[in-house]
């Protein structure tokens, strides 16, 4: 009995589809022929003055089939070596028209030598320009066909798209060929006056955004997607302002620099977020990262679980590592994270590593079983009025906790600690312990051949804590918003940067540095206070509290001796940082007297203060209670 495969489950899909190719491509062959011989009786007749006998009619309808099976090999080999272009499209037009002229140059070269021509001479030259005419409308009919039944449901949201760029063109272009989009472009908006009347896949700019209320009204849309690459904050609110009033959605289509890797599709779409509207541009798309500095490499996050070290491991193991290691000590922040790299949290695999930093013999014995090669060090406490309370937990984390790993990882290659923009001259318990981490870093990069160095952040938007995280709370509970001062001000940066910039230090950092992102200027607290309340219906009072102890009015990126010096990259800072040995802190007491323990923090930040024994300003010092 003769053995027979069973056909695959998708085999009648398959079918359908080669049924499908085999009549497009007939009928395209169908149509070319059919120009072809349209093309040359034209010619032909409009040769003889509009008077053709049939047997000159017969010559004219050959030589049009030779010069359609001229066009059909032409086509086949072009197909073979180089494969063909979707239907109406540009890159068919340009291919189409070359085959054509091509086809009718063979046929006049064959008529040329003739004496008795069945044909005039002319009936190629002018019958192929008349074929390639038919050819190319029978195309675009086609394609306005295609494009019509693919167009979104007629109850999709009708759309006016404002600004004209490229991301927008191709927002445009999709969602008018997604029939499952939920959005029917419209019409466009622009302020430049250059683009005023411009069309763009069959959509007319039909205004600035004075005209948006007008336009609106006209289309009748019911939402307004914002879509200009690089803008700032002040022309997204107006353009939000003038859609609301006019009774549309707003909606967001996120800067090219956002997508990253993923292309612009409807679900790019979202609505408003507060980060859009603070006022600052991100440097996403300028702080490229070298991938290879990781492929293949063992690499360790500590702080895995937290805010920055879930996004850390998330990119890290896109650059292919040969081994990613995730320590934390918080088990349900390793499933959480576990669940979001692989979709499944069965917390049994060797990469997830549940310790301790202050246990400095445990970390110890991970590290040389581990060996990694390059460590990122996100693992702190990062509380400032917490720590500011209870500066031993500062001491045995920030600081012994750091110490212990910076001790086990003296043989590896590249160590990156996470630092803040706090540690640039220091008032706070929480400022004092990462500066003593970035001068134990020094230390370690003069005494050993690796790479230790610090990167310091600002407040880094949506992460556990932040200041933005805590207003959205107070919104969704009805709870007035809490600002300390009327005009504090914050350096912001987005959890993409944050990731970005470490990443970056893993390849531009020397040992012994603080790397630093230009963030753009400072935000007012008071101001994001305000746009959020503006969001929320009803309004909810701001409520000011007074700064509390070890807070600053503004936030310093470097510190009164350190110079903004950028040798790499534009939009990153170098800042060498003195050493401070591990031997230094041998006084720092996490269980000793708080005030005691504050001013010596203090006294370890500063290499001039240790040094001469500044007891006026270390009297000074703010008591942590």
């Amino acid at each position: 009995m003769n053995h027979v495969d069973p056909l695959p489950d998708d085999a009648p899909i398959q079918r359908r589809d080669w049924v499908t190719r085999r009549a497009k491509a007939l009928s395209l062959l169908t149509l070319d022929t059919a120009s072809w011989c349209a093309g040359f009786l034209i010619a032909s007749w409009a040769r003889y003055e509009f008077g053709i006998t049939p047997r000159q009619c017969a010559l004219a309808l050959g030589a049009a089939g030779v010069c359609a099976v001229i066009h059909a090999a032409l086509e086949q080999v072009r197909f073979t070596a180089r494969g063909r272009h979707p239907v109406g499209s540009v890159g068919e037009a340009r291919d189409l028209g070359g085959t054509v002229v091509l086809a009718a140059a063979v046929a006049l070269a064959a008529l040329l030598p003739m004496t008795d021509r069945p044909v005039p001479a002319s009936v190629p030259v002018l019958g192929a320009a008349v074929a390639l005419l038919m050819m190319g409308a029978g195309r675009v009919t086609y394609r306005w066909r295609r494009d019509r039944d693919a167009r979104p449901a007629r109850s999709a949201d009708r759309t006016l798209i404002y600004g004209v760029d490229a991301a927008s063109e191709r927002l445009v272009r999709v969602l008018l060929g997604d029939p499952a989009s939920g959005y029917l472009p419209v019409g466009l908006l622009d302020d430049d006056p250059d683009k005023q009347g411009l069309r763009v896949a069959g959509l007319r700019v039909l205004g600035g955004r004075d005209r948006l209320t007008q336009a609106v009204r006209d289309t009748r849309a019911s939402t307004v997607i914002f879509s200009i690459n690089g803008s700032d904050a002040a022309l997204m609110r107006d353009v939000r302002s003038r859609t609301l009033q006019a009774g549309a959605a707003f909606k967001v289509l996120p800067p090219v620099r956002e997508l990253l890797d993923r292309p612009v599709t409807a679900d790019a779409v979202r609505d408003l977020q507060l980060t859009d509207l603070l006022g600052r541009a991100q440097r996403v798309a300028e702080l490229t990262v070298e991938r290879n500095g990781l492929a293949g490499r063992r690499v360790l996050v500590t702080g895995a679980g937290g805010s920055i070290g879930s996004e850390l491991c998330r990119q890290i193991a896109r650059c292919d590592p040969g081994e990613l290691m995730m320590l934390d000590r918080d088990e349900s922040a390793l499933h959480a994270l576990q669940m979001s790299l692989h979709g499944r949290a069965l917390l049994d695999g060797p990469e997830l590593i549940l310790a301790d930093i202050r246990d400095g013999d445990g970390i110890a014995r991970i590290i040389a079983d581990r060996r990694p090669d390059i460590v990122f060090h996100a693992a702190a406490l990062k509380h400032l009025t917490l720590l500011q309370r209870h500066p031993g937990e500062a001491v045995k984390t920030n600081v012994q906790g750091t110490l212990n790993v910076l001790e086990a990882c003296r043989d590896v290659a590249e160590f990156v600690n996470i630092s803040t923009d706090k540690a640039a001259n220091p008032i706070s318990v929480l400022g004092y312990s990462k500066r003593i981490t970035e001068r134990l870093m020094a230390h370690y990069a003069d005494r050993y051949s690796a790479k230790f160095l610090s990167v310091r952040f600002g407040n880094v938007l949506s992460s556990r804590g932040s200041v933005l995280t805590a207003f959205q709370a107070q919104v969704r509970a009805g709870l007035p918003i809490t600002v300390t001062h009327p005009d504090v001000t914050r350096y912001f940066m987005t959890m993409q940067e944050a990731v970005h910039l470490v990443l970056q230090a893993a390849v531009l950092g020397r040992g012994g540095e603080a790397l630093v992102l230009d963030m753009g200027e400072p935000v007012r607290i008071a101001e994001v206070a305000q746009r959020l309340a503006a969001e929320a219906s009803p309004p909810p009072e701001i409520v000011y509290t007074g700064l509390r102890p070890g807070e600053k009015l503004h936030e310093d990126l470097f510190g009164v001796d350190e110079i903004d010096s950028r040798p790499l990259h534009p939009l990153i800072s170098h800042v060498r940082v003195p050493a401070l040995a591990p031997e230094e802190l041998a006084g720092l007491d996490p269980y000793g007297d708080p005030d005691e323990m504050v001013k010596r923090l203090a006294a370890c930040c500063d290499d001039n203060l240790a040094r001469l024994g500044d007891t006026t300003r270390l009297s000074a010092l703010p008591s942590p209670r």
